[in-house]
């Protein structure tokens, strides 16, 4: 599906049946050839904003999967580039694309790092999280982050109802939820769980000062309204 190099319906369908973690081992090899990885428009876009909040020195892309986060902090780092992942497989992959970089397998909602990064960022990977799940994440990320870093990750703006978009979200958490009541294990992906005053209040909870900046080069609704907005979440600079 989506394109020769993709992934069969067969293939789409036995992840979808499996966890999370064993369903990114299995779509790793062709992961990059489905609409599921961060546009390039994002990443351009977030490499954009971010350029004029630098410099940064270490960078740290977190739920990494294949390393599309890795081309944003190649631009912007001036360090060493750190991806972690819990899957093997997406880690695999990533390492071979990006042997330079630094891989380590942990689990995002338990991050084995303290003030060693200057920019963490994440792209895709929170609506494989619960949103109770997600102060822990945010907690990592800020314990990982040196005083005054900053952490960023794009947002899907909330799409205007007369929009195919909404109703496509909404028809596809609908079945994820039905999935998941009755087939184990769970495969958590939803759409719809991470709006931004709801993950604005996570972030604050966790310590860091948050803002917004709409994303208008990757595409807009129907309405005129950005499809995107990066979210710029700044450590204290004094936080010790």
């Amino acid at each position: 599906m989506f394109s020769p190099h993709g992934p069969s319906l067969h293939e789409l369908c036995v992840q979808a049946l499996s966890s999370v973690e064993r369903g990114y081992d299995l779509l790793a090899p062709k992961f990059d050839h489905t609409p599921f990885r961060t546009p390039e428009g994002v990443l351009d876009a977030a490499v954009e904003v971010l350029a004029d909040l630098g410099p940064f020195d270490r960078g740290l892309d977190v739920c990494c999967g294949t390393g599309a986060g890795v081309l944003v902090l190649d631009a912007l780092c001036r360090g060493r580039i750190t991806g972690v992942d819990f899957s093997a497989g997406m880690l695999d992959q990533a390492r071979s694309d990006h042997p330079d970089t630094t891989w380590v397998r942990a689990d995002a909602r338990a991050l084995p790092f303290a003030e060693a990064f200057d920019l963490a960022v994440t792209f895709g990977a929170l609506g494989h999280f619960l949103p109770a799940e997600r102060p822990a994440i945010f907690e990592g990320v800020y314990r990982a982050l040196r005083p005054g870093g900053l952490f960023a990750f794009p947002v899907d703006a909330v799409p205007p109802v007369t929009s195919r978009w909404y109703w496509a979200t909404l028809g596809f958490d609908l079945t994820m939820r039905v999935r998941n009541a009755v087939w184990r294990p769970p495969f958590v992906m939803y759409y719809r769980t991470n709006r931004l005053p709801a993950v604005h209040a996570d972030l604050t909870a966790a310590g860091f000062t948050a803002t917004a900046v709409a994303l208008t080069a990757p595409g807009r609704y129907g309405d005129g309204s950005p499809r995107w907005q990066l979210v710029l979440a700044r450590k204290q600079a004094d936080a010790r």
